[in-house]
């Protein structure tokens, strides 16, 4: 699976942030949505209005053991339209230091403030310019936490429980979609809790992978150990930290020809000044148009045997940057059509996460994949997460007019 990163949020969001924020904070002190009424009963969370969920992803790579740091890597965004700047509020009882904040177009230091005012600990990170219309704003932003509550370091053994001197675990509560955690060099797993991909990086270091479809409170504990075992890296990428998107906008108006209209946005790290759009290899389409979401401007694309290629304004050249891209066109697929009064869509889909948003006055019936269903201008939709390491799957949706 191919590495990208980020597609268009259609809802409009002053700053996200996941570890940090103060919504993930009240998210864990009261862990349904919707609350609670005075007699203690649960009231009901608002309907489901977003084609997707959140974009930020948030890494924690453990630093050495005894430091009761970790290192983040934290990539928030925000779509209002002329937004000069991100905040990313720091959770209770943490501060940021060592923090370093860049353009992922360019991968040029941003300007940045790290203020404090009592227990209010954030960071105001300045765009390389305002977000334009139809575009996205973002930034790469490192920073490091210390906090001796999440990191213990054991020193003594315990054999009734299994420790040794030297074992370490992790307790945090992760809010937010996209995350991962990574542990120290000559470090292995004993335990984690919640269900992630595994892998060794390039450097030998052990991580996990993994989504939180809620974005809310996820409490992670994690037992590691050292070892003397020198891992080999993973031949697969971490696939939670692709950040595409896909969404199939099934029109009434075009059931009858089989057309739908597709919509996907991601971030590509591949170094170059021209990237092939693998989209077109699994869905071939007509009316072709590619955004650079970080200026809102078309970019141009040229053949190239069997592949199509979108020319960069900024080649990629380092690991700090990446192109933020949405490509958008028409789809024709027989497979998109109505059977015995009932509409069909069958097909098989491919990345981390899929919206199909169905015609206006269609009633949905069934779905194949688990997804979470909710309305969008009217209009019914099914948001599918891939939590498999496959990079594809089928899904048939079967709905009628009311």
């Amino acid at each position: 699976m191919r590495q990208m990163k980020h597609l268009l949020a259609l809802v409009v969001i002053v700053a996200v942030c996941t570890d940090h924020c103060a919504t993930a904070q009240k998210g864990a002190n009261n862990p349904f949505p919707g609350g609670e009424n005075p007699d203690g009963s649960l009231k009901p969370s608002a309907r489901l209005t977003r084609l997707f969920t959140q974009d930020a992803f948030t890494e924690y790579a453990l630093l050495a053991p005894g430091t009761d740091a970790f290192r983040i890597r934290f990539l928030p965004e925000v779509t209002t339209v002329g937004a000069k700047e991100i905040v990313s509020p720091t959770r209770g009882g943490s501060q940021a230091a060592d923090v370093e904040v860049y353009d992922p177009r360019t991968g040029k230091p941003l300007t940045f403030t790290n203020e404090s005012k009592g227990d209010t600990h954030q960071i105001r990170s300045r765009l390389a310019q305002p977000v334009p219309q139809g575009g996205i704003g973002r930034v790469l932003i490192y920073k490091t936490y210390k906090d001796p509550r999440t990191y213990r370091v054991y020193r003594e053994a315990n054999p009734s429980a299994g420790i040794q001197p030297d074992d370490i675990s992790w307790v945090r509560s992760l809010s937010g979609y996209r995350l991962g955690v990574i542990l120290p060099k000559g470090y292995t797993f004993l335990s984690s809790n919640i269900a992630a991909q595994v892998s060794t990086l390039p450097d030998g270091r052990v991580g996990l992978h993994f989504a939180n479809p809620s974005g809310l409170a996820n409490p992670l504990t994690l037992h590691a150990r050292k070892t003397s075992v020198e891992f080999t890296p993973s031949t697969y990428q971490d696939m939670f930290f692709d950040d595409i998107k896909t969404l199939y906008d099934l029109g009434e108006g075009e059931l009858a020809q089989n057309t739908m209209k597709v919509q996907q946005t991601y971030s590509d790290f591949r170094k170059g000044d021209k990237l092939p759009l693998d989209l077109l290899t699994y869905a071939p389409l007509q009316d072709l148009k590619v955004t650079d979401l970080d200026t809102g401007k078309p970019l141009t694309t040229s053949p190239d045997g069997d592949k199509t290629l979108v020319q960069l304004e900024v080649p990629i050249e380092s690991d700090k940057q990446s192109a933020h891209l949405r490509v958008d066109g028409k789809l024709n697929d027989p497979q998109y059509k109505v059977v015995n009064g009932e509409f069909v869509f069958d097909r098989t889909l491919r990345g981390l996460r899929n919206t199909i948003l169905l015609p206006a006055g269609y009633q949905l019936s069934s779905c194949s994949q688990s997804g979470t269903i909710g309305m969008y201008q009217g209009r019914v939709f099914v948001a599918l997460i891939n939590l498999n390491c496959e990079n594809s799957y089928r899904v048939v949706i079967r709905a009628r007019k009311a």
